[in-house]
This record gives structure tokens, C-alpha cells and sequence, in this order.
């Protein structure tokens, strides 16, 4: 058997015929099978927009050549009685503990929401009556915020390539569709994750692991920088490592923890808002047509830097979206975005965010639990504007002239959106900056000024970082905090591969 790399472009709508056709003419042979190792969208010419396909063809009529490469980690078995407690079941706090159930552990998964299920039924309740229940919605429950907040699979950190092919192994077996194993962007979408949570659930009990709902974690008993037991509110669980993965923004245990003595240090964040189009707006603009065969929707990456003011970028573009209300408690108004897997809703969103130092923003030093308290005054600030989860909202071509707006027309927000003066709401730098940047925007995409700006974008990433002596907290000897609530990852893919690290270290531990 022999193999051979080929690099193709291929129109936006080929199928496997096509690109089989293509092989049999470029390699000259019947009999082969092939691999496709990586697919990007090519748009740089809108006239010749194509798919450049990078690919292994494999056939006994080939001689020499190289196979292709799909390291994955291999997780160590350890015949032990050793126990492990493993709080939140985001990406992060499922893949630890579902690396340390294969590394032989005895392994108690801890969630202080419900399934995936009642949660989908508790959100619809929630956008129908504007009750927020406070330990199920967008934010928590079952597979993290990430499993209603779009399910893009992007990372950009370059040192967990084997990470990374694990977790999407796993969620092609969860019922994942195989393109995410080569897609430049990868997208699996709200709809399809909560099915793909349930299955990953469900293999990791059928394994073995301990899963729990309902069970909040209320406090850790410590001795000697030694975690004893974890006291929750179905009783004390007495373990030998524990694993917290909570999230970003779960300011309860960052307050616990903290005053147990996790260290924490400040750090810079994003502050912005939700600016949403027709999504044929953004189609034409980078496409030059109002849709385009063979791909889903376009979507936009945009940053803009320029002295003495904050950067100001595009975060978590959701094409064929919509914008939804994401507090994870009562009486903030956040928002956030998201999509299903088609990608065919008709508004287009995204966060666009000035990177924020809260130092210099206020003039002075933040301790951590300040810098949370400063963050939830914002928050609470957008929600006491309209005294509900309604949306403060302005036109970007309104915001750019310094005057409101009266008239949003369609839009995908649940909730009513409330014209606002966004210079009323934030710091004055931040709309400063943010002026500047959209103004540059909409030489970079056509029609830009056309959005509406929507409430606050503030959970991009938090706000205090984890110190960490390897994987381990700071002066613990048992105690890891892995995924977005460190302050050391982003996204469902870097917070997994965050969980799966601190999962190997536990198990590597173990003699």
C-alpha cells in the first residue's frame, strides 16, 4: 500500500463523486481510498470563491509515500482505588473526568444544574416569561455554556494537536458528523450538542464514572494544602484529587475558593456588545452574492488597534444565528451568541469587544473578588436600565452619529430591545474605542453600519486568572481548577484540552 498527498481546489458544492474524479486523473489509479486531512473556504477572490481540500490517497497502485498522521493521547491505565471528584460538566469537567475514568480512577462527576434536557426546557420557559431559573439557563447546566452558545470548535493554541484530535474523536462517536475532523472551522451547532452531551454522558456511565445532577459544590475541606473531601449539597464526598471546572462565571466558588486560599491574579478582559445583520448583508459583502451553493453562510473576523485606545475585535461570530439572553443569575442582562449546525437563521451576530485592562480603566490596582464585583455592577447596571432582561439597544449608524434609535425592525432577541444611549451605559473609553473600530469595519464589510448594537457582552473570557504550579493550584497538593474559569483557556476546545491536561497529570501521577 502507498500513499500520496494531494492540495485541490474543488467548487464550493463538490461531492464525493467529484472529488474522486479528480483523484483518479491526478493519481491514475482505480483502487484507492483516501483521507481528507483539511478543508478551507478560500474567499480571498470573491469571483472564485473555492474549498482548498488537503487530502492522503491511499492505493496498492502507489509505491511509497507517507501515511497520514492522527496521533491522539493515550491515556495510561492504572490498576488503583485512588478517587477523584470533578465539579461542573462543561468541556473542561467532562473530559477530566472522562480521561481519568479510562486512566482506572474511581470517578464522581458533580453538576449544579440538570441534564441537558430539562435544561432546553428550562430556557424556553425562561424566554417565554422572562424568569430566569437560576441553576439552569444558557449558563449552567449539562455541557457548560458552550452547548448553547454556538458549539464552534476553533482553537488557535498550537500545543494540544493530540488534545484536540481525542475530543473530536470522542464527538464523532457521540454522533458528531466526521467533518469536524477536517474542517478548518469546525461548527457543531446548539442542536446537535445536546444530543452529543447526552451520548458522551451516557459512555461515561456506561464505563463506570458516577454522574450526578442537582449537586452544588459548597465548600472544600482543606488541610495542610491537602483537599480532604468536597462538601456539596447531597452530602460530603471524601476523594483523593479534585478537579474544578465550573466555569467563567460561577462567582460563588471563585469567592469559596479564593477564601480557602486558591490564588488568583487579575487579568485583561473584553467588554462590548452583540451586533447583529441580515445575514445577506454579510453574504454580499464577502461573498459578492446572497448565497453561495455548497457553503452554510459567511461569516467575518475583524480587529482594529490604534494608540492611546483599546483594541477592539470581532468574538464569536455566529453566521445564520441569533443573539440570546445569557445571565447565569438573577438580575444581570447579558448577552451572548449562538447557532444551530445549519447555520440557517437569517440574522447574523457577533461580539465585538474592546480588550479591557481594569487597572488603567478605573486608575487603580483590582484585587480578584473586586474586579468580579466591578463586573457584576456593569451587568446589574444593563439589567436595572429597563428593570428586566429586555435588551438596551442602539443602531450602529445611530451610535456612530451619537444619538438613539427609534426603530430596530426585525430581530432575533427574544426579548423586546430597548433604545439606549450606549455612552450612558459604559465607560467612556470603551465606546471611544469602539467608535474608532466600527468606523474602520465598514470599509472592511459592506453594509456594517446597517447592525444593531444589543446589550453587553461581558462573559468572553474572566476577568482573574488561576495561579499554577504545573497543573496543580498554587500551594495545593490535590487541587486543579482546568477550563475557561482559570483564566487559562477559551472556547469548548482549548477549556477540553484544559481538563484533559490536568486529567493526565492526575493520572500520571499514580504509580
Amino acid at each position: 500500500m502507498g500513499f500520496r498527498s494531494l492540495e485541490l481546489k474543488m467548487k464550493t458544492d463538490y461531492g464525493p463523486d467529484d472529488l474522486k474524479n479528480v483523484i483518479r486523473k491526478i493519481c491514475k489509479v482505480r483502487d484507492f481510498t483516501y483521507v481528507i486531512e483539511k478543508q478551507s473556504l478560500d474567499g480571498r477572490n470573491p469571483m472564485e470563491i473555492h474549498w482548498l481540500v488537503r487530502l492522503t490517497v491511499s492505493s496498492p497502485e502507489i509505491k511509497g509515500g507517507t501515511e497520514p498522521n492522527s496521533s491522539t493521547i493515550k491515556v495510561p491505565f492504572k490498576r488503583t482505588d485512588k478517587k477523584v471528584v470533578v465539579v461542573g460538566s462543561g468541556p473542561a469537567g467532562f473530559f477530566a473526568a472522562y480521561v481519568c475514568l479510562m486512566g482506572g480512577l474511581d470517578v464522581t462527576l458533580i453538576e449544579m444544574g440538570p441534564d441537558v434536557y430539562q435544561r432546553t426546557k428550562d430556557i424556553k420557559d425562561f424566554e417565554k416569561s422572562g424568569i430566569l431559573n437560576d441553576r439552569s439557563n444558557y449558563a449552567y447546566g449539562e455541557g457548560g455554556a458552550g452547548t448553547f452558545s454556538d458549539g464552534k470548535l476553533t482553537s488557535r493554541t498550537k500545543s494540544i494537536a493530540k488534545e484536540k484530535r481525542f475530543i473530536f474523536e470522542q464527538y464523532v462517536k457521540a454522533g458528531a458528523p466526521d467533518e469536524i475532523l477536517y474542517l478548518a472551522k469546525p461548527h457543531l451547532g446548539s442542536n446537535l450538542l445536546h444530543k452529543i452531551v447526552k451520548n458522551l454522558r451516557q459512555d461515561f456511565i456506561d464505563r463506570g464514572g458516577n454522574y450526578i445532577f442537582n449537586n452544588k459544590l459548597l465548600d472544600l475541606k482543606i488541610k495542610n494544602g491537602k483537599v480532604k473531601s468536597a462538601e456539596t449539597e447531597q452530602g460530603v464526598i471524601d476523594a483523593d484529587y479534585f478537579i474544578i471546572a465550573v466555569g467563567h462565571s460561577s462567582y460563588d466558588t471563585y469567592k469559596m475558593l479564593i477564601n480557602k486560599g486558591v490564588k488568583f491574579v487579575t487579568k485583561d478582559f473584553a467588554l462590548g456588545t452583540r451586533i447583529e445583520h441580515y445575514q445577506e448583508i454579510i453574504n454580499r459583502a464577502k461573498w459578492r452574492t446572497p448565497s453561495l451553493p455548497g457553503v452554510k453562510a459567511a461569516d467575518y473576523s475583524l480587529t482594529y488597534s490604534f494608540d492611546e485606545m483599546y483594541s477592539v475585535y470581532s468574538f464569536c461570530m455566529c453566521p445564520g444565528g441569533k443573539v440570546v439572553p445569557t445571565p447565569p443569575i438573577s438580575g444581570l442582562n447579558i448577552v451572548n451568541g449562538m447557532s444551530n449546525y445549519k447555520r440557517n437563521y437569517p440574522f447574523a451576530n457577533s461580539a465585538i469587544v474592546a480588550g479591557v485592562n481594569l487597572n488603567s480603566l478605573v486608575g487603580r490596582e483590582f484585587e480578584p473578588l473586586e474586579s468580579l464585583e466591578w463586573l457584576l455592577s456593569l451587568e446589574r447596571k444593563f439589567y436595572d436600565f429597563s428593570n428586566s432582561y429586555n435588551a438596551p439597544a442602539v443602531k450602529v449608524s445611530d451610535f456612530l452619529k451619537g444619538r438613539t434609535s427609534s426603530d430596530f425592525g426585525k430581530y432575533s432577541y427574544p426579548f423586546e430591545l430597548v433604545s439606549a444611549d450606549f455612552r450612558e451605559l459604559f465607560p467612556q473609553k470603551i465606546t471611544d474605542s469602539m467608535a474608532m473600530a466600527l468606523k474602520d469595519f465598514m470599509h472592511k464589510i459592506w453594509g456594517f453600519e446597517e447592525g444593531t448594537m444589543m446589550g453587553l457582552e461581558s462573559r468572553t473570557s474572566s476577568p482573574i486568572q488561576l495561579v499554577r504550579d504545573g497543573m496543580l493550584c498554587a500551594g495545593f497538593d490535590n487541587l486543579y481548577f482546568a477550563g475557561e474559569g482559570s483564566g487559562l483557556a477559551g472556547g469548548i476546545v482549548s477549556s477540553a484540552a484544559d481538563g484533559i491536561k490536568c486529567a493526565m497529570d492526575v493520572v500520571e501521577t499514580i504509580p
